[in-house]
């Protein structure tokens, strides 16, 4: 592990990421493959691969006791190396004693160097123990193991936080450049076995086309980038497929006879939130990888002369169904879901990320076509499809059960049209518009300019800053992160929490600022006087425990400064409840 930390500080002391690749590609040709294959993993900033759902449980707290028991520094210590470091890494590898060491950093107590796979050997034992105490005992025995520097990386990678300016992006450079074969054969690999460790294998051998889509190993979701207006984006592409915007989580259904499982674009399993929706999948008559976005839906009766089958509800109804392992059949029924489906990756053995979006658009009209109103052979309950403009929501002896919906897409081929397109979005409730090319393959993880979202802010708020905390990364040593309030008669109650929209110069002049003004120090958090107003875009207001309000602002942004308001100007708690009651209308 010393090896790593050191190519790991040689990669960080650089800018130029040609040296990157370069320092990470003799690292992974002076190792052994399988050392190489877990070095790949940690330099992506994960103990485990990507698709595993492994995970280390041990929190910032515990990791901050451990280091303050074995440097025998004070919490105050600790407190003034963290505003110096930025993260709990660079902390460690600063203030952990440097006992028993050789002039390169190396432990002469220790027999030999723990290796990266011995390492996440540890982490896996770490994993596997139940409760702090059995993990803070592993965890406090590494530590005592390993040099400073080892340390450093050790924490930075069971935070998930390298912090070195080493995408994976860059790790796939580095294999290509170690083992031969091109960028994009190691790119395709990575992407199909979601393990960076496993594609540095195959590339060692030179097996890199024998990687396979593996099932309910999920890959790579393709994003979206962010339009400012119907001009802009149909500069891009003329004819444009058009599909509502949602507030939901976007979700893959790997689906293989009646084994149905749904993964988040973290790559984390998610079936046990929505226990109703394997059933609306099962029994497809092919394998399959379907893209889609999970929703809380506000349903009527299943009455095809209906009018109003329903719409999708604020992401807020939603949030009471996400990182449950255990739903009951009331909450199924109080904030039912549905699964909408717009796209397909694989399908009968076939991989067809590939094909243009208009083909794939057929084979899954083609696939869901199984899922009909009378059932489908190998479900286990009555389920059904539809397109988005009917939904219904069925219940039998076994409890709720959710549907399946078709989403249906519009074309556009002027601003005129894909604006009027998005005020009919909105009027149904939903975000704004996805706007697609119809020619576009499915590339996952990559953000292009096939795919793109417009969306407008909701409103706006003036808020006041009543605490500020200090930044990470480039913004060490400066208070950036700011939690503010609205007014509710006298008193000021939190609503929000934003780090986003200043530029450098005005986080440097607030921070002299909250430095004098400040009401009480908590160390990374100071509560301060609350005169400074903001003004702050938001996406949707939820209702949440985090805040004294009672509410919260989803994905809140600085628009700017608002040093022509005073604190008694800014909005109230009844402007906020007027904004959240429309929303939800």
């Amino acid at each position: 592990m010393l090896t790593f930390a050191q190519t790991a500080d040689r990669i960080a002391a650089t800018t130029k990421k040609l040296e990157k690749t370069r320092f990470l590609a003799d690292y992974f040709k002076s190792v052994p493959a399988e050392e190489a294959a877990v070095a790949a993993i940690f330099f992506s900033g994960r103990p485990f691969a990507a698709w595993e759902e492994t995970t280390l449980q041990v929190g910032g707290r515990l990791l901050w006791q451990i280091i303050e028991e074995l440097s025998g520094k004070s919490d105050q210590e600790l407190t003034a190396a963290y505003r110096e470091h930025g993260d709990l890494g660079a902390v460690a590898g600063a203030v952990l004693p440097k006992r028993d060491e050789t002039g390169d950093g190396h432990c002469e107590s220790r027999a030999e160097e723990l290796r990266a796979n011995q390492i996440q050997l540890i982490f896996r034992e770490i994993a596997a123990a139940r409760g702090p105490t059995a993990k803070g005992i592993l965890v406090r025995k590494l530590f005592s193991e390993v040099s400073p520097i080892e340390a450093k990386y050790i924490i930075k990678i069971m935070t998930g936080d390298l912090r070195i300016g080493l995408k994976e992006s860059l790790v796939e450079e580095a294999i290509a450049n170690a083992f031969g074969g091109t960028l994009a054969q190691v790119q395709r690999a990575n992407m199909l076995l979601g393990d960076i460790g496993g594609t540095l294998r195959l590339a060692a051998e030179n097996r890199l086309a024998e990687a396979k889509m593996r099932l309910f190993h999920p890959i790579g979701f393709m994003l979206a980038s962010p339009a400012e207006s119907a001009e802009e984006a149909l500069s891009y592409f003329q004819d444009a497929w058009v599909e509502d915007k949602y507030d939901g989580i976007r979700a893959q259904a790997h689906c293989s006879g009646d084994t149905v499982r749904f993964f988040s674009r973290t790559r984390d399993e998610i079936t046990e939130s929505f226990p109703e929706l394997p059933d609306a999948l099962a029994g497809l008559p092919q394998d399959a990888i379907l893209d889609g976005e999970i929703l809380a839906w506000s349903y009527l009766a299943d009455d095809e002369s209906s009018t109003n089958p329903g719409r999708a509800l604020p992401f807020s109804a939603l949030q009471r169904r996400l990182g449950r392992k255990k739903v009951s059949e009331k909450l199924m029924r109080d904030v039912p879901v549905a699964y909408l489906v717009f796209d397909v990756l694989y399908v009968g053995g076939e991989l067809v990320i590939d094909k243009p979006l208009r083909n794939r658009a057929t084979i899954l009209t083609q696939l869901l076509k199984s899922i009909n109103h009378e059932g489908h052979e190998g479900s286990r309950r009555r389920t059904r499809t539809h397109s988005q403009s009917r939904l219904g929501f069925d219940e039998d002896e076994n409890g709720p059960t959710a549907q399946v919906i078709r989403a249906s897409f519009f074309h556009a081929s002027s601003p005129k049209e894909l604006n009027q397109l998005f005020d009919a979005a909105q009027a149904r409730g939903n975000e704004g518009l996805m706007i697609k090319d119809p020619k576009s393959p499915y590339t996952p993880g990559r953000r292009g300019k096939s795919w793109l979202k417009l969306k407008r802010e909701l409103a706006t708020l003036d808020v006041v800053v009543t605490a500020v905390e200090y930044g990470h990364g480039r913004r060490i040593g400066v208070l950036s992160d700011y939690t503010f309030a609205v007014r509710d008669g006298d008193r000021l109650l939190n609503v929000g929490k934003a780090y986003s929209g200043l530029t450098d110069v005005e986080i440097l002049d607030m921070t002299k600022w909250y430095l004098e003004h400040t009401i009480e120090d908590q160390g990374f958090r100071r509560i301060v006087e609350p005169k400074i107003v903001l003004e702050v875009a938001f996406n949707n207001i939820m209702k949440s425990d985090r805040h004294s309000s009672g509410y919260a602002l989803r994905f809140p942004r600085i628009v700017r400064l608002r040093p022509d308001k005073l604190p008694e100007e800014a909005d109230t708690m009844e402007r906020v409840q007027e904004i959240f009651v429309k929303q939800n209308r």
